[in-house]
């Protein structure tokens, strides 16, 4: 203590729940949660995921896939991103593009029980589409065998209209393509569908947290790796070119992903542009160590989860994608687990 001053006593705004709860500076709105949802065309029956402990695959026209909106839906979590897994693949990934695709299926029965109540945002990419496993399609060159930037965005172009002709709210490109948002936007506003938003993967780096989600969707490359689209890790600047690049391209929704590694690149991009919602993807690898820590007893799940979903707002993001989507909104509502 200095001479002549009192004792500073930060401690006074901690002392009980009702006065940190009063004085707490970030706050989780429950509806900017949004849930990662998994439909497999090849089940009948909901099917336990093994890489994803909690979570199911769920038949695209099932009433349990209603059944899990629904829930979600009444404890105020109303955004989803959905992935699929078709039954079939091939070097075009014609499922993923289908009429009758796993996805497109989903969502016409999605809106077929609930209207238009839920946000659904379809994620696009191929890899899981794709015997060889990239987010591109695959052609020769010099160094042997390529992702081919330019026909795949062709096809993202016809997986785009696809989602949205089946009811898609916002189609969500991950595949790290150069212009893919620009061609998205001329596809989707072509077919008539400017007012289906685009929320662009824009920095996605090239993560060993994913492990657990390419085991879920079978879709790690058959040769190679991803290094050559998704980013550095090492490298801040390029996340914020292709953070600009989509903007200028047409994005109405940015991300960063993964979330917990890349705290820094979320609050730079919120700095830099802020006339737009950022979204973080707080993704399986992240997900599971929660899940591991508190099921060996070296963790508070409840507190783990939350202190995670609090540092990724803290950091600026408007929308958090987590696969804890339910039990957070539960927490955030003081409903009963």
């Amino acid at each position: 203590m200095l001479p002549g001053f009192p004792v500073s006593r930060p401690r006074r705004l901690r002392a009980r729940r009702a006065i940190r709860d009063l004085t707490a500076g970030t706050h989780i709105a429950v509806s900017s949660l949004m849930l990662p949802v998994f439909v497999d065309e090849r089940l009948k029956v909901p099917v336990s995921i093994e890489a994803l402990l909690g979570h199911q695959y769920y038949p695209p026209e099932s009433s349990e896939l209603v059944e899990l909106f629904t829930e979600a839906l009444n404890l105020g979590v109303k955004s989803f991103l959905l992935f699929g897994v078709p039954n079939v693949k091939d070097d075009k990934a014609t499922r993923a593009y289908a009429d009758d695709g796993p996805v497109q299926k989903a969502l016409r029965n999605l809106r077929r029980e609930l209207g238009w109540e839920p946000v659904i945002a379809t994620d696009l990419c191929i890899c899981n589409y794709t015997s060889q496993g990239h987010c591109g399609l695959v052609s020769k060159c010099r160094e042997g065998l390529c992702v081919d930037n330019d026909s795949t965005l062709e096809v993202y172009k016809k997986i785009a209209v696809s989602q949205a002709e089946a009811g898609a709210d916002i189609i969500a490109p991950s595949g790290m393509m150069d212009g893919q948002v620009a061609a998205i936007r001329e596809a989707l506003d072509d077919a008539g569908y400017h007012n289906v938003a685009i929320m662009a993967y824009s920095a996605k780096f090239a993560s060993n947290f994913y492990g657990p989600f390419r085991d879920v969707m079978d879709s790690s490359p058959r040769f190679g790796d991803r290094s050559s689209y998704q980013l550095d890790p090492r490298n801040a600047w390029d996340a914020i070119r292709e953070i600009y690049l989509d903007v200028m391209e047409g994005a109405d929704i940015l991300m960063v992903k993964p979330a917990l590694p890349y705290l820094d690149i979320i609050r730079l991009v919120k700095e830099k542009i802020d006339y737009l919602p950022l979204a973080a993807y707080n993704v399986s690898g992240e997900y599971m160590a929660v899940e591991l820590l508190s099921r060996q007893g070296y963790a508070d799940k409840a507190g783990l989860m939350m202190e995670i979903l609090y540092s990724i707002r803290r950091a600026g993001a408007d929308i958090i994608i987590t696969y804890h989507a339910l039990e957070a909104a539960k927490l955030l509502q003081g409903v009963s687990a």
